[in-house]
């Protein structure tokens, strides 16, 4: 049976302590922002925080400085992850998005733990050799506006897993379930941020 081509970004699915132990943050991203962002996607600090006190309906009241800026990752070979957006605070005039279209700004909660382990969906298939090593994101899907999911996957194409310190995940293993056929294009994994900015990555083996 062919799997499904349904991609959904990263999702957590596990954590040393439970998945109520893994840390999640609020972060900003300013209205400036010309890009979409989505639960699902994994997104990277910029380096500045906001400019400008932030008030969000559910995450509080954060003065000038106090929550980091993030964007969506560049996907590919080199580019690090902070962590994935698991939700998005609710906005007063559209309740019921869960998404923060381009140039809107708002805030994202993001599970920011290195050792979330996440499930993604890959754009082709994994081979049993290739469970252990580091791959990287690729963007072929936009993320969709009705459901709220990301479009990321996990690149097996056009820069297939590699034994890759720099890569920006890394394969733990092929999701044994019923609707998740090993070999097959659109493989399900389950996956931990490799490239992470609070830690060091390490080679795949």
């Amino acid at each position: 049976m062919a799997n499904a081509d349904t991609p959904y970004g990263l999702r957590a699915v596990g954590h040393p302590r439970g998945l109520s132990g893994a840390r999640v943050r609020a972060y900003h991203v300013p209205a400036s922002y010309g890009t979409a962002l989505f639960p699902g996607d994994p997104v990277v600090k910029t380096g500045t925080a906001n400019t400008a006190a932030v008030s969000a309906p559910g995450a509080g009241d954060f003065p000038i400085g106090t929550l980091a800026e993030v964007n969506k990752a560049t996907a590919g070979d080199g580019n690090a992850i902070t962590g994935v957006i698991v939700a998005v605070a609710a906005d007063p005039d559209a309740l019921g998005r869960r998404y923060i279209p381009a140039s809107t700004g708002g805030v994202v909660f993001v599970n920011d733990d290195p050792q979330t382990e996440f499930e993604i969906q890959a754009d082709g298939a994994i081979a049993a050799a290739q469970v252990g090593l580091n791959a990287v994101l690729i963007y072929t899907n936009a993320g969709d506006t009705n459901t709220g999911q990301s479009g990321a996957e996990l690149d097996t194409t056009s820069d297939v897993p590699a034994a890759d310190a720099s890569n920006q995940l890394t394969i733990l293993r092929v999701i044994n379930r019923a609707d998740n056929e090993a070999g097959s294009a659109f493989t399900k994994c389950l996956v931990r941020i490799n490239n992470h900015t609070e830690a060091h990555g390490a080679i795949g083996i």
